[in-house]
Order: structure tokens, then C-alpha cells, then sequence
């Protein structure tokens, strides 16, 4: 915890990453990546790879899949050919096996209950954020969905951030940020907003604690004693 931040954080605003924060996404992009890579002629990999690979957005993961390393740039043209293979693949079943994480509903409802604004900030693309999130019934939590395609930059950038403050006219000091990963904290701190992390998300292998976000915790139940609802004057 950063002993920097007081508790509770007054916020009006609560922004919360999809990917390892609110639904266990591994088992639909391991099971399009693998489909996408025996187009290819390839071998399948293991789902722990797959879950060490995911954050920084599909293309990303999708050359992580080709390559087996978190930075390596594969041959351009076998890039597009297998891109479009996932997202034609990870499309027809972006929902299949993918399922909230425990107590992700019970918190919405107490953090909408408690008159919040809730914003959903992911770099996962539209065309797949917006049907995961309708399909396992969390769309209707949220009053605005950021996508990773939706504006010109996305987290570890601090734009995202600051755009949803402006859509509910707010200071990003009234806005949180909660995610499970070093691009969730890098934006907050850019953006100058305080973040908390879940424990059980998707971090690349690394423990959250060592990001110092100003906050961890075991599930999203335990977030909404961390806050207390801004009363503009």
C-alpha cells in the first residue's frame, strides 16, 4: 500500500480494467491463438504462455504468439496473414469459456448502488470488448467503455484516463483506477489519479506489489471500503 495516499479515496469515478480484473479472458484467446497458429501450420502452446502474454493489446499478443517472446517482431506478412486469423477466430467465440471473476457482480452492484460512475478502460479492441462485456452481463454496469482502438493512444498512456474524466466532468483526483497490471499503474500515475490492483489478474509473471499501486486486493469486494462517493458542492 503507498502510505502516500489516505483512505478512503474520495472519487466520484470508478475506472476498472477488463482483462484479469473483471473476467478471466486465457481460455478464449489461448483457444483462438492456438486455432490461429494451426492455420499456420504451428504448434499450440501451453495456457500459462498465453497468460503471461496478455496486455499490451491483440496485436501484440498475436506476435507473442508467433514468436514465443514478449518483444520479438515476426515476418510482416506472416504478422497480418495471422492477425487477421485471430481476430476472425477469437470473434466467433469471444465469450465461450471467458467467465467474471468471483465477486466482480457483487461488487458492480454495491459500487452502482453507492452512486458511482463506472467506466470500463481496456486496450482489448471494440469489436471484441463490446460483445464480452454484453454477453456475460456486465455491459450494463458501465456508463462509458474505452476501448483500445477507441482513442488515438491507450494505458500504459494516461489518455484514456483522462478522457473518461472529462466525459463525467470530473478532476482525475475524484477518479480510481482499478486493474491487475504495471500499464493499469503507469496510467494512473500519469494521469495523476490513484490505482488499485487485484492480486489475481495478469501481470506477465510478476507480482503487483512490486508496481507499488496505492492499493491490492484479493477481490473486487474488497474496493469499495477503500472509497467514499465525492458530493460535489
Amino acid at each position: 500500500m503507498n502510505s502516500a495516499v489516505t483512505f478512503p479515496l474520495t472519487v466520484k469515478m470508478v475506472m476498472i480494467d477488463l482483462d484479469g480484473t473483471l473476467i478471466d479472458t486465457v481460455p478464449d484467446l489461448a483457444a483462438a491463438a492456438n486455432r490461429m497458429l494451426a492455420d499456420l501450420g504451428r504448434p499450440a502452446w501451453d495456457i500459462k504462455h498465453y497468460r503471461a502474454w496478455i496486455g499490451n493489446g491483440v496485436p501484440r499478443f498475436v506476435k507473442r504468439a508467433l514468436t514465443g517472446e514478449m518483444q520479438a517482431e515476426p515476418d510482416p506478412k506472416l504478422f497480418e496473414q495471422a492477425l487477421g486469423l485471430f481476430r476472425r477466430h477469437y470473434g466467433e467465440a469471444v465469450s465461450n469459456l471467458s467467465r467474471p471473476y468471483p465477486g466482480v457482480v457483487e461488487a458492480l452492484e454495491q459500487l452502482s448502488a453507492q452512486g458511482y460512475s463506472l467506466a470500463c478502460i481496456t486496450n482489448k479492441a471494440e469489436a471484441f470488448t463490446l460483445p464480452l462485456l454484453k454477453n456475460l452481463e456486465l455491459y450494463k454496469y458501465f456508463k462509458l467503455v474505452l476501448s483500445g482502438d477507441s482513442l488515438s493512444k491507450q494505458k500504459p498512456d494516461p489518455l484514456p484516463l483522462q478522457h473518461a474524466c472529462r466525459h463525467f466532468s470530473i478532476d482525475t483526483s475524484h477518479g480510481v483506477l482499478v486493474g491487475d497490471s504495471s500499464n493499469d499503474v503507469h496510467a494512473a500515475r500519469a494521469a495523476g489519479m490513484p490505482v488499485i490492483c487485484v492480486t489475481y489478474g495478469y501481470n506477465h509473471g510478476h507480482d503487483i506489489r512490486q508496481s507499488l499501486p496505492d492499493a491490492v486486493v484479493d477481490s473486487l469486494t474488497e474496493v469499495p471500503p477503500y472509497l467514499r462517493l465525492y458530493a460535489d458542492k
